[in-house]
């Protein structure tokens, strides 16, 4: 369910005392001075690219962090931070399946990157450039993909198991961004907390 609560209304209603605002979507859809009437130290991930959903120059003094898919501002958000490394894990592994827990796995694995020294509002998921991010994404995707015992034979080839992963990650990022279940939640709220 994308919507438990049975929110009704435009997106100004929605965002109304949220914690967190992920958008995936276009350009200027958030006016910034809305951040004021959500939750206190909202995060806000505006991540249409090249253009946010948010002026992010307006909106980095109402944020409690504010991430971006663009280079030129801090915490940027790439799928690059993800793969290779999920995929790695996954041939590793000789994954058959992607589940919620393998990219859970790897979500912690790069924030685990970012040394509790440098977690900042500013500084909440490592460069694209950090050569630990790919390494570390693999061997938390490989570990989570045995532990649940999703492996198969190593006849799978490389070429179905990108398939697999390009189609089944598709719909489910965009699962948990539209459904966010409880760990997700609590990932969120760390992060807010400690920025």
């Amino acid at each position: 369910m994308t919507n438990p609560a049975g929110v009704t209304g435009d997106l100004h209603d929605a965002v109304r005392g949220a914690d967190v605002f992920i958008g995936v979507s276009a350009p200027d859809v958030l006016p910034a001075s809305w951040i004021s009437d959500m939750a206190s130290s909202p995060v806000i991930f505006a991540l249409a690219n090249p253009d946010p959903e948010v002026d992010v120059d307006a909106a980095q003094h109402l944020a409690a962090v504010l991430a971006t898919g663009r280079s030129d501002y801090p915490n940027q958000i790439n799928n690059v931070l993800a793969f290779p490394g999920v995929f790695r894990g996954l041939l590793d592994a000789h994954a058959r399946t992607i589940t919620d827990a393998m990219l859970l796995a790897a979500a912690d694995a790069i924030a685990d990157v970012v040394d509790g020294a440098q977690l900042n509002a500013s500084f909440i998921v490592p460069s694209v450039f950090d050569s630990a991010v790919a390494p570390a994404v693999a061997e938390a995707v490989a570990k989570a993909t045995t532990a649940a015992d999703l492996v198969n034979s190593p006849r799978l080839n490389a070429r179905s198991s990108l398939c697999a992963q390009r189609t089944t990650t598709g719909v489910t990022t965009s699962a948990l961004i539209m459904s966010p279940n409880h760990q997700v939640s609590q990932i969120l709220a760390k992060l807010a907390h400690s920025a």
